[in-house]
């Protein structure tokens, strides 16, 4: 009886084992990626975002000289390519500077090097008279409805515009300049009261000033607005002799700490 017992008890266990990796297998293949039309449809939509996000964001990248006028365009190219111009000069000057003082000649070129930068600075300054090309702008008010903020619109738009010397009548602008009215209503520069017509010099590249103060909604379209003329001249020559007497800082002191 116990021999038949045990013939008839699986010894393989080959039934269970079996069903299970058919199970898994059943699996596999429901999960497999299937070619149908909601798959397709899915895949052409993902790339077709994908290639509207990326134009999008190139459009975005480029807006930003797209949308400028041409005016403004024309004034922003000039303003590179002298800044562009300046630097290849700086870079010339520096490097003959340096050749300089590697063939033997330092002293010397060390006090050129010098000399040039204090005539720079001093040019900057307003204690040095300057020459170079530049523009000429005759404001005529026969109201008296110029402004000092007007005067000083107009002069920053020339130092944007990159003027290295200005003068105004006879008063050299510096970075501590101001301007007021009278109360006749007569142009106040540094305490000096001027009349007019009043006649502005700036040395710099003519085209770029001279495009800077003719944009629309400018400084020479304002001034027309209030009934002011401001004629403006280019050329090559300009010449700013009003001079600034140098002062020493009384509180500011150069710093000579090592960084």
């Amino acid at each position: 009886m116990s021999q038949q017992q045990d013939d008839s008890t699986p010894t393989s266990g080959q039934g269970p084992v079996s069903t299970k990796s058919q199970g898994w297998g059943r699996l596999a293949r429901m999960g497999r990626p299937r070619l149908t039309k909601a798959n397709l449809l899915s895949t052409v939509l993902a790339l077709l975002l994908g290639f509207a996000m990326v134009t999008q964001v190139q459009q975005y990248r480029a807006s930003g000289l797209e949308n400028m006028r041409q005016e403004d365009l024309v004034t922003l190219l000039d303003g590179v390519n002298q800044q562009g111009n300046k630097l290849g000069q700086d870079i010339d000057r520096l490097t003959r500077t340096r050749d300089s003082l590697r063939s033997g000649g330092g002293d010397a070129a060390a006090v050129k090097a010098a000399e040039d930068r204090l005539a720079a600075l001093g040019i900057l300054a307003g204690t040095m008279p300057a020459t170079g090309p530049g523009i000429e702008i005759t404001v005529t008010d026969p109201s008296s409805k110029i402004s000092a903020n007007n005067m000083l619109d107009t002069v920053q738009e020339l130092r944007d515009a990159g003027a290295e010397a200005i003068q105004i009548g006879s008063v050299r602008v510096v970075a501590n300049s101001w301007f007021g009215t009278s109360l006749e209503g007569k142009l106040i520069v540094d305490g000096h009261v001027l009349t007019g017509p009043y006649v502005v010099r700036a040395i710099g590249d003519s085209h770029t000033m001279s495009t800077a103060l003719a944009i629309p909604g400018g400084v020479v379209e304002t001034l027309r607005q209030l009934g002011i003329s401001a004629a403006v001249q280019s050329k090559s020559s300009i010449a700013v002799t009003a001079l600034r007497s140098e002062k020493t800082p009384g509180y500011a002191q150069p710093d000579t700490s090592p960084r």
